[in-house]
């Protein structure tokens, strides 16, 4: 990867962080949480970063879109399971970054998540698949082929798989990550 690239990315992952909280900031300040809302938030932070010549209007829409599929899972996962953020999240997550997640969905009631959820599923079915170059927020990404498991504390880049290099990946939830990987049974040294 050359320097260039690797700057870009970087750069990719910081924005990732900033448009998370800036959604966050928006979702608080909003008088009424509803679909339109987040939307707006999401839109307003997009429109931001572009502004500030932080990224590209493509880059831009890409961490934006990256941010929707990993709220769009997380709520999914957390409605499904009634757990809270902390006990859903299978990697030991920095306390900012634990942070940010609650207060974006605390910001934003059930009833707004799934709403997009539902509006963006046609769109987004691609989406439950994180693919290598994109940017994740915390939580273990599974690779498609092997089973092997890549953990994130913070958003990061996502890499080829170490294993096989395989470039696609699933996310695990908390009971997802205490299973054994694809292809090893439970006690198995590898």
């Amino acid at each position: 990867m050359s320097e260039q690239e690797h700057e870009r990315l970087e750069r990719l992952e910081e924005a990732y962080r900033r448009m998370a909280e800036r959604v966050r900031e928006r979702l608080e300040a909003a008088e009424e949480r509803t679909a339109e809302s987040l939307k707006l938030a999401l839109i307003k932070a997009q429109d931001e970063a572009i502004a500030l010549k932080e990224l590209s209007r493509q880059e831009a829409e890409q961490v934006a879109a990256w941010l929707r599929r990993d709220l769009r899972h997380l709520a999914q996962a957390l409605r499904e399971t009634g757990e809270e953020i902390r006990t859903w999240l299978p990697v030991e997550v920095e306390a900012e970054e634990a942070y940010l997640l609650d207060k974006i969905l605390s910001a934003a009631d059930p009833t707004t998540l799934a709403w997009l959820e539902l509006k963006e599923q046609a769109a987004l079915a691609d989406y439950d698949i994180w693919r290598t170059g994109e940017v994740t927020g915390p939580g273990v990404l599974e690779c498609t082929e092997c089973g092997e498991r890549l953990h994130f504390t913070r958003p990061s880049r996502i890499p080829p798989c170490p294993k096989c290099h395989n470039t696609t990946f699933v996310r695990l939830t908390s009971r997802d990550a205490t299973e054994p990987p694809a292809g090893e049974e439970a006690g198995d040294d590898g």
